[in-house]
């Protein structure tokens, strides 16, 4: 008899890890990423330059069918923005940059591996800090770029609960300017932050 119970114990465990597995239409993830971006080369700037730097990356994401999902972004980094205008070279702006973004994700099942694409849009903010590593302190204020989000990774499933995720992912959008007196910053060219991450996924 104990054993009988013991066996339907598991047995009802099982099942509720399965239906648990089929129920979960959510999931949070946090991730760390590298910061990345080209030089941009535009009006009297020669170049605007993006120091190489790290983050961390919060989404979640709701699943609307087994391959298609709405996911929300956050992200947090700080770094370095040197410009180079002709009036006044080696600039700097040591800057704190925010992602806010909503974006549609496609992805496919192959038994323990999800690969995905996304693609949305959002902000991106900048915020600068006046230090000493800032020029212009005092006549800069918060830039606020709307762009285009797009991207693609893997998921790798360990359990029905978690899974280790990575992914490449780009952020367009003007480059900044931080609202310098006399257009001092001012490009007018676009430019890309690619943000590739790895992190985990909590699925409930």
């Amino acid at each position: 008899m104990k054993k009988m119970i013991l066996l339907g114990a598991l047995m009802t465990l099982c099942t509720a890890a399965v239906g648990h597995a089929q129920e979960s239409r959510q999931d949070a993830s946090i991730s760390l990423f590298g910061v990345y971006a080209p030089p941009v080369y535009g009006l009297l700037i020669h170049p605007m330059v993006t120091t190489n730097t790290g983050g961390f990356l919060a989404s979640y994401r709701y699943l609307l069918t087994p391959r298609s999902a709405v996911e929300l972004n956050y992200s947090f980094f700080q770094n370095s923005i040197k410009y180079n205008p002709i009036s006044q070279p080696n600039s700097r702006v040591n800057s704190r940059g925010q992602e806010i973004t909503g974006a549609y994700v496609y992805q496919r099942t192959y038994k323990r591996w999800n690969p995905f694409l996304e693609g949305g849009v959002g902000v991106e903010i900048f915020t600068p800090i006046l230090n000493n590593g800032t020029t212009q302190i005092g006549s800069l204020k918060q830039s606020l770029q709307i762009g285009g989000l797009f991207g693609g990774g893997v998921a790798y499933e360990l359990s029905p609960s978690w899974d280790i995720r990575a992914e490449y992912r780009g952020f367009m959008m003007k480059a900044p300017t931080f609202d310098a007196p006399g257009g001092l910053f001012t490009t007018n060219r676009y430019y890309i932050l690619m943000t590739p991450s790895i992190g985990v996924a909590y699925h409930f």
